[in-house]
């Protein structure tokens, strides 16, 4: 199973008094429950850094690399910062940019120019790259798809922390779009969610914990991490009415087609 979005710096900060201490130690308790193979993400320049070194230095991590949408407006040089991304997004080992996208809950208004800005600039450094292009949407749906429609997204986009209802999945779906899905989907209030789950093809699906947020219940309120994804993957299979071991395969097959395969050339 492949844990599609997380952010091993900030499990790694954010860890509580039980959460493993090293990114060694997150790999072997991801890996103890089946978990064997994680996507780590950048979301700045000094982070999209230390994700594309430890992907190089771990067989079971690769990397995404990526200014956040909340982080664009407020670089003082973000052309310089769209600059070292690319340059980053050229290694092997980071096969994806991202995230990336709109995000209109955090960021004001004033800012929302620079984030379509940074977002127009990821969409062509992932086309020129050629790798998977990672999509946070916060609060702007609408918005995104007609970024994406009109920059001619790239031939795979991920809808990390999928946010939206069954329509909105719907638009994704026929766009080609593949969907992730986190752990908020085992929230009581998460029933649109749910539903959105339920629409979607395996072959569009994937699973992430977006580590250390959106802990699954009954773990809400601890630290996320990989080894939680279990709990996320048996919610889904209900959801869907699929065995646990064939949800499995599907979304591992589906993370391999988006992101390669994790094996160290050589």
């Amino acid at each position: 199973m492949v844990d599609s979005h997380t952010h091993l710096d900030l499990t790694l900060r954010d860890r509580g008094v039980d959460g493993p201490a090293t990114v060694e130690e997150s790999l072997q308790r991801a890996a103890s429950v089946g978990v064997d193979r994680i996507v780590q993400i950048g979301t700045d320049v000094p982070s999209s850094r230390w994700a594309a070194t430890v992907a190089a230095e771990h067989s079971a991590v690769l990397a995404a690399v990526a200014v956040h949408p909340n982080e664009a407006p407020r670089l003082d040089d973000l052309d310089e910062a769209l600059r070292q991304i690319e340059k980053l997004a050229a290694h092997e080992r980071v096969r994806a940019v991202g995230e990336t996208g709109l995000d209109h809950f955090r960021t004001a208004a004033d800012g929302h120019e620079a984030q379509e800005r940074s977002f127009r600039a990821h969409i062509e450094i992932a086309k020129r790259c050629g790798k998977a292009l990672v999509i946070h949407d916060r609060d702007a749906h609408d918005e995104c798809l007609k970024v994406l429609d009109s920059a001619i997204a790239p031939g795979i986009v991920v809808m990390h922390c999928f946010s939206g209802d069954e329509a909105f999945a719907m638009d994704c779906i026929r766009r080609g779009y593949v969907l992730s899905f986190a752990g908020n989907i085992t929230f009581a209030s998460a029933g649109a969610l749910r539903d959105a789950v339920r629409v979607t093809p395996t072959e569009q699906i994937m699973v992430e914990t977006d580590a250390p947020f959106l802990t699954p219940v009954p773990h809400r309120g601890k630290p996320n991490a990989s080894y939680c994804i279990p709990v996320t993957v048996r919610a889904m299979a209900e959801i869907k009415g699929l065995p646990v071991e064939d949800l499995c395969e599907r979304l591992s097959e589906t993370s391999e087609r988006v992101f390669g395969g994790w094996a160290v050339a050589g």
